[in-house]
């Protein structure tokens, strides 16, 4: 595989958007400090002023360097559009603004000033995200129902965004999420009332910590299914109100 630095990835940046660069950040589990080989990437966040056509194929070879890396393509914003989407991305914001190292920023800029994530918008998305979830993995249990190395495949793919959902509960509530994955999987399934044993298992299993087997498959994924079912209808208990 390819190697990159943050440190390389920032220059070629520079050098593709020049002036109009105004942040270089790195976020998610990297930036936590609960870095995972195999299945945490090196989240970045691009801030410019503006995506001039002049800039697309210096930063798209810098992109594409950095994905051959195995990590994501950058998540590139405008200033406006990283700002204004506050409300539509309300768990993303709120995600970043926790976890995040920024690499560089033009002189000045702060990315997060005047950044503040509603309850509200929180709270939509929220159940919004939780809904989509529970029913990508009930997907998921139907069409793996006679594969079960494809079910466990499907459910260590899926806890990344079972974490964000997660730490979006934890904000919701008022509480601050943990650090550590199964703290917070024990933490959101006491108060919503649901097992967290399959939610540690498929995390153990995706840090390769210990394998699940094709014999524990089913019944992990029974009790992972159910246990979003319950988060789903703890959300609904919730008050709307701010």
């Amino acid at each position: 595989m390819a190697t990159m630095t943050l440190d390389e990835l920032v220059v070629q940046l520079r050098s593709a958007y020049g002036a109009d660069l105004l942040a270089v950040v790195l976020y998610g589990s990297a930036a936590g400090g609960e870095r995972h080989a195999g299945h945490s990437d090196e989240n970045v966040l691009v801030l410019v002023r503006e995506v001039r056509p002049l800039a697309v194929h210096p930063a798209g070879a810098a992109s594409r360097a950095w994905s051959k890396t195995g990590n994501r393509i950058p998540l590139t914003l405008t200033e406006a559009e990283w700002r204004s989407s506050v409300d539509v991305f309300a768990m993303e914001h709120a995600d970043i603004k926790e976890r995040h190292r920024v690499l560089w920023a033009a002189d000045g800029f702060d990315p997060f000033a005047g950044i503040s994530v509603s309850r509200a918008d929180l709270r939509q998305q929220l159940e919004y995200e939780t809904m989509a979830t529970l029913l990508r993995v009930r997907a998921g249990m139907f069409a793996t129902s006679d594969d079960p190395a494809r079910r466990i495949e499907l459910l260590a793919a899926s806890a990344g965004q079972v974490l964000v959902v997660f730490r979006a509960l934890a904000r919701l509530i008022g509480e601050a999420p943990d650090a550590n994955s199964e703290a917070l999987c024990r933490r959101i399934a006491a108060h919503a009332g649901f097992d967290a044993t399959p939610f540690e298992a498929v995390l153990a299993h995706r840090r390769k910590q210990t394998k699940l087997t094709a014999q524990e498959a089913s019944a992990v994924m029974t009790g992972y299914h159910a246990g979003l079912e319950r988060l789903v209808a703890f959300l609904d208990t919730l008050p709307v109100s701010e």
